[in-house]
C-alpha cells in the first residue's frame, strides 16, 4: 500500500512538473514532447507564391516528421523582423535583404537563412490600359505606383527597370509613399499609370478590367533569394535535428509543386484563399511555375546571394557586403535532400 502510495505521488508530481520544461523524464525540453516539436512560424504576408508551404501543411508532412506547425501572419517585413529577434516566433518566413539588413545593425546574434522557398521576384507589372505590343518604354514619362523603398520588391522592380533603360527617379514618376497593403486599393481608384503588384491581385485586376499585366519582374530581375526560412542563430544551433525535420518537410512539398499540375495544387491550397476562386489560384500557380519562381530545392545557392547584394547595392540599399557563409547555413537544406 506504502508503495503504491509512494508511485502516486511520483505520478503526480511528474504530472504537476510537465509544463515547467523540468526533464526528469517526465517531459522534453522547450516545446517539444519526446515525438513532436513546435515550431512557430510567421511568414510575411499570405500569398499563393508560398504555395509550397501550404501544400507541405496539408499533405501532412510536416506532422509526418515530428512537426506541430503554428503558422501565423505578420503582415511586413521589419513586423516579421521584430517578432523573431523578440521570440515571438522561430522561424520567420521572410526576404533574405532582411537578415542583412539585421547584421549591419551589428547584432550578437545574426539571422540565418537556412531553406529557401522562392527564387525570383514574385511581382508583375501592370498597365491600366492594354497595350499589344508592350515595350518597357512606354513607361517613361508616366506615373508608376512602386513598392516600399528598401523592400525586395521595390529593389528588384528597380533592377528590372534599370535593366530595360529606365533609370526609376528620372524617367518615370514614381509614388513610393503608399502602404503595402493600400498599393493595390489606390491603383483600383484610379492613382497612377502602371503598379508593381504580387498575385493573385494582379490577376484579379485583369478579370475585373481595372489593368493588363504587360510584364513579369521575376523573369527580368533573375534568380534571388526572394523568400527564405529563417531563425536565429542561437535557435538554429540548438534546435538542428527540429529544424532538419522542418526542411525534409518542405523539401518532400517542393518537389510535390513541382510534379503535380497547378490545379491539383490549387485545390490543396484553397482553404488559404478563401476569396480567391479556384481556378485562379491555378492560373497564378501555373504563371509562377513557368517562370521558375518556385525553389525546387531548399539551398540558397552562393551565385543567387551575390546576386541578392548586387541588386541591394544597385538600390543604394547594401549597408556593407556580406559574406556567404555569414549568414548562409546550407547543411540543414543539404541533408534534408539526402
Amino acid at each position: 500500500m506504502k508503495l503504491f502510495k509512494r508511485c502516486a505521488v511520483l505520478l503526480l508530481a511528474c504530472l504537476l512538473i510537465a509544463g515547467s520544461g523540468f526533464l526528469g523524464g517526465c517531459s522534453s525540453p522547450d516545446n517539444q514532447t519526446e515525438d513532436t516539436a513546435t515550431v512557430r512560424v510567421a511568414e510575411v504576408t499570405r500569398s499563393i507564391f508560398y504555395a509550397p508551404l501550404y501544400v507541405a501543411i496539408e499533405k501532412g508532412f510536416f506532422k509526418e516528421e515530428g512537426i506541430h506547425l503554428d503558422l501565423k501572419t505578420t503582415w511586413g517585413g521589419d513586423k516579421t523582423m521584430t517578432a523573431l529577434l523578440s521570440d515571438s516566433v522561430d522561424v520567420a518566413l521572410v526576404g533574405s535583404e532582411t537578415s542583412i539588413y539585421t547584421k549591419a545593425q551589428g547584432t550578437s546574434d545574426p539571422v540565418m537563412n537556412f531553406a529557401q522557398l522562392t527564387e525570383t521576384d514574385g511581382t508583375f507589372l501592370m498597365a491600366r490600359k492594354k497595350q499589344e505590343p508592350f515595350s518597357w518604354d512606354q513607361l517613361k514619362g508616366r506615373t508608376f505606383l512602386g513598392q516600399r523603398k528598401g523592400g525586395m520588391p521595390q529593389m528588384a522592380g528597380e533592377f528590372a527597370l534599370k535593366k530595360q533603360g529606365i533609370d526609376p527617379h528620372k524617367d518615370i514618376k514614381l509614388i513610393q509613399n503608399i502602404d503595402f497593403a493600400n498599393i493595390a486599393g489606390a491603383f483600383a481608384s484610379g492613382t497612377g499609370d502602371y503598379v508593381q503588384l504580387f498575385e493573385p491581385q494582379a490577376s484579379l485586376f485583369e478579370q475585373k478590367g481595372i489593368g493588363h499585366i504587360v510584364a513579369s519582374f521575376g523573369k527580368e530581375s533573375g534568380k534571388l533569394p526572394y523568400t527564405t526560412f529563417m531563425s536565429k542563430k542561437s535557435y538554429l544551433e540548438k534546435n538542428q535535428d527540429v529544424l532538419l525535420r522542418f526542411t525534409k518537410a518542405l523539401y518532400r512539398a517542393q518537389q510535390q509543386v513541382e510534379k503535380t499540375p497547378a490545379q491539383d495544387t490549387a485545390k490543396m491550397i484553397a482553404a488559404y484563399f478563401e476569396d480567391t476562386p479556384e481556378e485562379l489560384i491555378a492560373a497564378v500557380i501555373s504563371r509562377y511555375q513557368s517562370q521558375d519562381s518556385f525553389a525546387t530545392s531548399p539551398v540558397l545557392e552562393e551565385e543567387e546571394w551575390n546576386h541578392l547584394q548586387d541588386i541591394m547595392k544597385e538600390a543604394g540599399e547594401l549597408p556593407r557586403p556580406i559574406e556567404y557563409h555569414e549568414l548562409v547555413n546550407t547543411e540543414i537544406a543539404k541533408q534534408a535532400m539526402k
